[in-house]
């Protein structure tokens, strides 16, 4: 990666007010109200997606309710996705699993960044590279007995960092909400029903 596009995290300010880019008062000032009062941190985070034709989709997040009240975002996100070529797509945006990778490795990355910073752990550089195996012979309803997602999904971080904080910076992404969902699994209700 190129200077030119690697983004430097904010150095520790002289009161060690920030660590790794995190405003330290910032985040212990929502832990502190979250501790008094546990509601604080019942969050509710949407998207809304419509289909544009084909295997391409869009997806649209504008906000969220957390502390209980609705958050706007400062702008409108959107997401596109497509599939490529060989599975009839268009090649319009990364297919649903890649997000999907996308959304595990910017959670353990922002877990480990956050959690590292209060515990005074400075992380200089971090990266990493996923990779997942898939059968496609679950989603085409090839063969019933093959899974029709992931079974099996590696990251590997590179970090610099002091080299005696690895283990702990392995232990602290853990606390990845998206790492939770994909290995304990979440209660999903779909619901279709005539526009």
């Amino acid at each position: 990666m190129s200077n030119q596009t690697k983004s430097k995290p904010t150095p520790p300010d002289a009161d060690n007010t920030t660590v790794n880019g995190i405003h330290l008062e910032t985040l212990q000032g929502t832990v502190n109200a979250i501790e008094q009062e546990p509601d604080l941190g019942k969050c509710k985070f949407r998207a809304s997606n419509t289909w544009l034709g084909g295997n391409h989709n869009r997806t649209t997040v504008t906000g969220f309710y957390g502390a209980r009240q609705e958050i706007a975002h400062k702008q409108q996100f959107e997401l596109h996705a497509d599939e490529p070529p060989i599975l009839a797509g268009n090649d319009e945006g990364a297919n649903p699993v890649e997000h999907l990778l996308n959304a595990l490795a910017a959670c353990v990355t922002t877990s480990m960044v956050a959690h590292a910073a209060v515990r005074g752990i400075h992380i200089e550089e971090l990266e990493s590279e996923l990779e997942g195996d898939i059968d496609l012979r679950g989603f085409l309803g090839l063969d019933d007995n093959v899974p029709k997602g992931f079974t099996d999904i590696r990251i590997r971080f590179r970090v610099k960092a002091d080299i005696d904080n690895m283990e702990r910076l392995k232990r602290l992404t853990a606390y990845s909400p998206v790492l939770n969902t994909i290995t304990r699994g979440a209660n999903v209700d779909i619901q279709v029903e005539a526009k």
